[in-house]
């Protein structure tokens, strides 16, 4: 356990967030795999903490039951009304207090809004705070343009903080100062519930605003200090799509750059797009125009790409996956997937495996070495070991009403334009008829044939087509067999 631990987090998400004109509320919003406030609560936990609350206001509803499936620990406080940020922290400490929390420690307050802040940051900010024993913290980053953002202003000589003035209430003076305030603090928590207890309405917005506790301490003769963010961009707000675009350009930037330092070969970064829960293993190869979404795995000289999509997909190594799309699937070592193939959930491609061009597979056992090389739909199905499907074939597994299974052995060779009606069985080592429509059960070994007598019938265009130009092409054959016997 950190001897930082800080005794609680307290992530303010209760904001409607109307400039996303969404009916998706702004912390539910995605990047990467993850919604915002998502983002900011798997931060937090990386500081340990003994307790974490998300503030939750509008749709709370719907952001309690996201954050019970994303992190069951996690407590909520009900803001009723958007008094301000204040009024916000004060309705997640007394959540904690009639739950029998007494709070004694570090209070950290984050933005529910702020994708881009780390777990190391927050740990930074939690040290600082400890090691200057100071009352406040306030979390700080240096931009290139400062405009609209409240000015960090210093005392000379000790860097304590003196006062935090937005844009606004800023002199020429302190508009040239370049240090702002990112809206996150850390807070010796008895004194942060003593200065709620005196944070005024008296303002324009009639709300509490959580930065005058900071004037509330320092007036009590308490330090305050700040941290500053080694990257200005962590503590980037979301408050409409465009920054939400921009945010996400620069999370996947920085996960793509944590995984080519391990060992991963990304062709094209500006082209390649990864979730946050994507793994890798070193060697492996993403080519252009990729998106690897949810849990997907790429193992040791695994390929994807071109233009492929996977989703909570798992590449074994070796594995070629190229123009494909595949969700829930498994792809075994040394497989080759696609080019335009579709892997859907249930499918398991075993080692050395093939699924070839405009191929779909849905719930399907693919044993070593079998091929399905093109055209062909498979769906709830067994294969066994270095069988062929031929071009063309379907797996017909529903009957209008249920789903049946189709089994096809070991050392099968099918021909192509095969229908497997299920619910059928094929033995080890048979073959079927290109053309069969098979609806019986085959024996090991054997071939099936099932298809009606090709039948000739002379002569029928020139009686039922007279005058079209297969008739014309036909007469001219005809004739040109005549004259050379």
């Amino acid at each position: 356990m950190s001897a930082n631990r800080p005794a609680a987090v307290v992530v303010l998400a209760a904001g409607e967030g109307t400039r996303m004109k969404s009916a998706t509320p702004k912390v539910l919003h995605a990047l990467c795999g993850r919604s915002l406030v998502g983002h900011v609560v798997a931060a937090s936990r990386e500081l340990d903490p003994e307790h974490l609350v998300v503030v939750v206001g509008h749709a709370r509803e719907q952001v309690r039951a996201h954050l019970a499936e994303a992190d069951p620990a996690v407590r909520t406080a009900v803001q009723h009304e958007q008094n301000g940020t204040g009024h916000a922290v004060r309705t997640a400490l007394e959540e904690l207090s009639q739950s029998g929390v007494a709070l004694d420690g570090t209070v950290i307050v984050v933005c529910g809004d702020t994708p881009l802040l780390t777990g190391e940051t927050l740990k930074q900010l939690s040290d600082t705070h400890a090691t200057d024993g100071n009352a406040v913290t306030v979390l700080t980053a240096e931009v290139p343009d400062a405009t609209g953002y409240g000015r960090i202003v210093r005392e000379a000589g000790h860097g304590a903080v003196t006062a935090i003035v937005e844009h606004k209430d800023a002199t020429d003076t302190q508009r040239a100062i370049r240090e702002i305030n990112s809206g996150v603090f850390a807070f010796d928590a008895r004194l942060l519930v003593d200065a709620l207890g005196k944070v005024r309405t008296d303002n324009s917005q009639g709300e509490e605003y959580l930065t005058d506790v900071l004037g509330i301490v320092r007036e009590a003769g308490h330090r305050v200090g700040a941290a500053v963010a080694a990257d200005h961009r962590e503590i980037l707000g979301i408050n409409n799509r465009v920054q939400l675009a921009q945010a996400r350009a620069l999370l996947n930037e920085r996960l793509l750059e944590r995984a080519m330092l391990a060992g991963v070969t990304v062709v094209d970064p500006a082209s390649t797009w990864v979730d946050v829960s994507v793994t890798f293993e070193p060697d492996a190869t993403v080519h252009p125009g990729t998106q690897l979404l949810g849990t997907t795995h790429l193992a040791t000289g695994a390929e994807v790409g071109p233009h492929s999509r996977l989703t909570n997909t798992s590449v074994g190594a070796g594995a070629v996956a190229s123009f494909t799309v595949a969700e829930g699937a498994r792809i075994g070592e040394s497989a080759n997937v696609g080019p335009y193939a579709y892997l859907r959930p249930g499918t398991d491609l075993g080692p050395k495996s093939k699924a070839g061009t405009y191929v779909e597979m849905k719930n399907a056992t693919i044993g070593e070495g079998t091929k399905v090389p093109h055209l062909s739909y498979v769906g709830d199905a067994t294969i066994g070991e270095y069988t062929n499907i031929g071009a063309a074939s379907v797996f017909v597994n529903y009957d209008g009403e249920a789903k049946h299974h189709t089994t096809v052995g070991s050392h099968c060779k099918t021909g192509s334009d095969n229908m497997f009606v299920a619910p059928v069985t094929i033995g080890d080592g048979a073959y079927t008829a290109a053309g069969s429509v098979i609806t019986k059960d085959v024996p090991p070994g054997s071939l099936a044939v099932a298809r009606g007598q090709q039948r000739n019938i002379e002569g029928w265009v020139a009686r039922k087509r007279p005058g079209s130009a297969a008739a014309q092409a036909a007469s001219a054959a005809r004739q040109e067999s005549e004259g050379e016997r």
